[in-house]
């Protein structure tokens, strides 16, 4: 591979690790992904009229294709529509490019996003324990967990009072800033209350990039800040429901 493909491909990495976590729903599972894709580009140079981080989107989305299942008897996304929504909201691709990454037609790309969105507002509802040092934007995110139908468990404005609020309430999903301020640290807050109550993470960050290395212990759901209903609901849902991984 020519030096400066590989070079694409190590910039677009952060992002490509965000989007293979959000479907995979684990960190482990994301970057061994992420891994199996960056082989096949090796080897593999269809879609090279794609940019760098589009190639390597359409490789993520063949290897999960080959490892998941999903319930076709139960009323849920289907894997297509679920990549659909991840790409166009939490990567936030064009339709035109989503369609080129998927192998669909931009027709079939409108129709499959128009159903999931229709899915969605059906929605799987949850309460959600946001952690948050900053009172405005904690209103906001409130007020965006509330119109994607959701209760609040909880607002946290520090790591203390986010372990004190999960303790007291069992959230069905924890929405939390990375950096407290002079009230702590969100990985931090989580890592505690996960220790006695098993529930989705969905991290806030202004620089996903910084958090998505690989290298240490990280989030398997990342948003950045400012975000739309739209991508919180999506993010949600992938958190919450559920699916079966093949083995490899």
């Amino acid at each position: 591979m020519p030096e400066s493909q590989r070079d694409a491909l190590i910039q677009a990495l952060p992002y490509g690790r965000r989007y293979a976590r959000a479907l995979t729903r684990s960190q482990s599972r994301g970057d061994l992904l992420v891994a199996q894709s960056l082989r096949s580009l090796t080897t593999n140079h269809s879609g090279d009229d794609l940019p760098a981080l589009c190639r390597l989107y359409r490789e993520i989305s063949r290897h999960f294709v080959n490892h998941v299942h999903v319930d076709a008897s139960k009323n849920e996304l289907t894997v297509v529509q679920r990549q659909i929504l991840l790409l166009l909201t939490l990567e936030e691709v064009s339709p035109d490019m989503v369609a080129k990454i998927l192998d669909l037609t931009p027709q079939q790309t409108k129709e499959e996003a128009d159903k999931a969105y229709a899915y969605l507002k059906t929605g799987i509802q949850t309460s959600v324990l946001i952690i948050e040092d900053e009172p405005i934007i904690a209103m906001d995110i409130e007020e965006l967990v509330l119109q994607c139908g959701h209760k609040v468990a909880g607002v946290a404005h520090t790591q203390a009072d986010a372990i004190h609020i999960a303790q007291k309430t069992r959230p069905g999903l924890i929405l939390a800033d990375i950096n407290l301020g002079a009230g702590g640290d969100g990985m931090r807050a989580v890592a505690e209350i996960t220790k006695t109550h098993n529930a989705p993470v969905i991290y806030v960050t202004a620089y996903p990039e910084r958090l998505l290395t690989g290298e240490t212990s990280e989030p398997s759901f990342v948003i950045t800040k400012p975000f739309e209903p739209l991508t919180l609901a999506v993010a949600t849902y992938q958190a919450v429901s559920k699916f079966e991984l093949a083995h490899s």
